[in-house]
């Protein structure tokens, strides 16, 4: 783990692989005063990737898929189609990448999906309603490979991470986590931990999406006394490219939360993701994205987010050219190289600011389970917390 910033004079600094970190060890001293600088905000927001779906583990397997894995299980799955249907090994994805126009075992998901969308747009008769139906099966494949979320599958670097960023005092706004992700770790985790999620939809079996919601807060009121209180456990959580378990409901413009759903409403990897961002449902997130990260005294904690969405990417640095009162810390194992020459042109931006002199930016190269054990907890555990931690040993050896 390394750490750049303006404090280790505009070089790669390691960190001490230890949480506390010591007085004499610059690294882990940075950090730390940067991520307690970043809890201890007016205004908190996170940017979540996939990097922090990456350490969701089941049986020392991997869950969550990369673009790469997703490809793979594409090629995988029309194998298996053309094996079903007698076909030569390889004719469904061979049709495939011969209509979509890419060459021969390409490497990358995004583009040849792109590609392939463009594609149905122009081509006519039966090479049409082939490319359609692939681009239908490839959506397929992704849809199930993004919803692993299950009971068994433990999110302890998540819990443990809302839990050093999402409790806030009632005399602050609430921490905002703005994720790409599919996936439901985040809301599963805040179950788990006894957190309240605010994320546009209402509380109810029948739950629609309405961004007035976005608005509302949860307080906690006694029978014995007139006053009431703001509870601890609460976040506003938006998934800026939807989720698994969104649905459209059909003839109607409204979008409910149906678990299981087979139809669930994503923004898939290809490049016309920049203009479905800007409809319904997803315009309300990236328009609360954007002006949050315009308010003064706001810390943007990026994790796990490769700057490769040019439709958040932007926002991003025309809010750190704009807004003095902006400070921004990005997480990321890759970081290093990639805001180096030839890396991403947005971290590359970020280093040169840095490097500038601009004491508002921190890098630090560590993956989102590292990161998570230097934050700060500086929020005492509530009882609820605490009563909850206990139901869930109830039954367990040495609990």
């Amino acid at each position: 783990m390394k750490v750049m910033s303006i404090q280790t004079s505009g070089a790669w600094t390691e960190i001490a692989d230890a949480p506390g970190g010591t007085a004499d060890d610059p690294g882990s001293s940075e950090v730390r005063r940067v991520l307690s600088s970043a809890v201890r905000s007016q205004n908190l927001a996170v940017l979540a990737g996939l990097g922090t779906s990456l350490c969701v583990l089941k049986n020392g397997t991997r869950l969550a898929p990369t673009m790469a894995d997703l490809l793979s299980a594409a090629k995988k799955r029309f194998g298996e189609i053309d094996a079903s249907k007698k076909k030569p090994e390889g004719h469904h994805w061979a049709d495939f990448e011969k209509l979509a126009n890419v060459p021969k075992d390409f490497k990358d998901l995004e583009y040849f999906m792109s590609r392939a969308t463009v594609a149905a747009g122009f081509l006519a008769g039966d090479e049409a309603i082939s490319i359609e139906s692939y681009i239908v099966e490839a959506e397929k494949i992704i849809r199930s490979a993004v919803d692993f979320m299950k009971d068994d599958v433990d999110l302890g670097v998540h819990e443990s991470f809302l839990r050093r960023v999402a409790r806030r005092s009632s005399r602050r706004p609430r921490t905002k986590v703005f994720t790409t992700n599919y996936d439901l770790c985040f809301e599963t985790a805040a179950r788990r931990s006894g957190f309240v999620v605010i994320d546009g939809f209402a509380f109810g079996n029948d739950a629609r999406f309405d961004s007035a919601q976005f608005n509302y807060d949860v307080v906690r009121r006694s029978v014995t006394e007139e006053r009431s209180d703001y509870i601890e456990n609460l976040f506003h959580l938006h998934k800026l490219h939807g989720s698994v378990d969104w649905e459209r409901q059909a003839d109607s413009s409204f979008i409910s939360k149906k678990p299981g759903t087979g139809k669930p409403l994503l923004i898939y990897p290809r490049s016309d993701k920049y203009e479905l961002a800007f409809s319904q449902p997803y315009i309300e997130m990236m328009g609360i994205f954007q002006s949050f990260v315009r308010v003064p005294s706001t810390t943007l904690f990026v994790i796990g987010f490769g700057f490769n969405d040019k439709h958040i990417a932007e926002p991003i640095l025309a809010a750190v050219r704009g807004n003095l009162g902006l400070d921004v810390v990005v997480v990321g194992p890759d970081i290093e190289t990639a805001s180096g020459k030839g890396g991403n042109p947005y971290l590359g931006e970020l280093l040169q600011l840095i490097e500038g002199g601009d004491g508002r930016i921190s890098l630090i190269a560590a993956k989102f389970e590292e990161i998570v054990k230097l934050i700060p907890d500086v929020v005492s555990e509530t009882e609820l917390e605490r009563h909850n931690q206990r139901l869930r040993n109830l039954g367990k050896p040495n609990a």
